[in-house]
């Protein structure tokens, strides 16, 4: 059975989705090779540099490609003439559905919810992958796990995010069919695995290697 979509982790926040039909869609792009594939679609949660890099998107940029943010990033990102989208909206390209929800820190002030940062919801048919952005655990996530998440993409290094206590917590309110942590400043991510393991078994941890073999759905 071929794959409806094949999901590269390449670092840090950064995604790379290669859809069945070679729609290509980065999320976070940052510190990408030179000669990487060009992008169909990019999508970034905020405009702090290493989830919004211009020189990365000018990397993956072709003739059609299409940056999508949020609007309370429009002064930063406008260099790219993008589509820019208030938290809850969505924007259909090429089959591919992008939607932004809210993403930002409680006990930490480094991503303040005032600010309208963004979490990304990405549909393809019957698949939703979720991409938390920098975030906390936060009472909206509670409300994705009536949207059937297919993959929770969530970081949990602690710094300026959650840690893995409050990311397994966070993947438990979601109920997403598979989780695949990051973000994770080089934290041993099978401690990750056991947490979540001990607390919802079955939702599947998916350990991806930085530019390695991806998860196929």
């Amino acid at each position: 059975m071929v794959a409806q979509l094949e999901i590269y982790w390449l670092g840090h926040a950064a995604f790379k989705l290669k859809t069945s039909k070679g729609l290509l869609i980065y999320l976070d792009p940052y510190q990408i090779k030179k000669g990487s594939e060009k992008a169909d679609l990019v999508v970034s949660t905020h405009s702090h540099f290493d989830h919004f890099s211009a020189k990365d998107v000018k990397k993956l940029w072709k003739d059609g490609t299409l940056l999508i943010g949020p609007k309370s990033c429009e002064a930063e990102m406008n260099q790219f003439k993008g589509k820019f989208l208030e938290i809850g909206q969505t924007y259909e390209k090429k089959g591919v559905r992008v939607e932004l929800v809210p993403s930002y820190t409680i006990q930490k002030s480094t991503h303040p919810k005032l600010n309208n940062w963004a979490g990304i919801l990405i549909h393809l048919g019957d698949i939703s992958i979720y991409h938390a952005g920098d975030t906390e655990r936060i009472p909206e996530m509670k409300d994705l796990a009536t949207r059937n998440i297919t993959v929770a993409l969530l970081p949990c290094g602690g710094t300026y995010t959650m840690d893995f206590e409050e990311s397994t917590d966070a993947a438990v309110d979601i109920q997403p069919k598979k989780v695949i942590p990051m973000h994770n400043w080089n934290k041993d991510l099978n401690e990750f695995k056991e947490k979540l393991a001990s607390k919802d078994p079955n939702i599947q941890v998916i350990l991806l290697q930085e530019k390695g073999e991806p998860l196929r759905i």
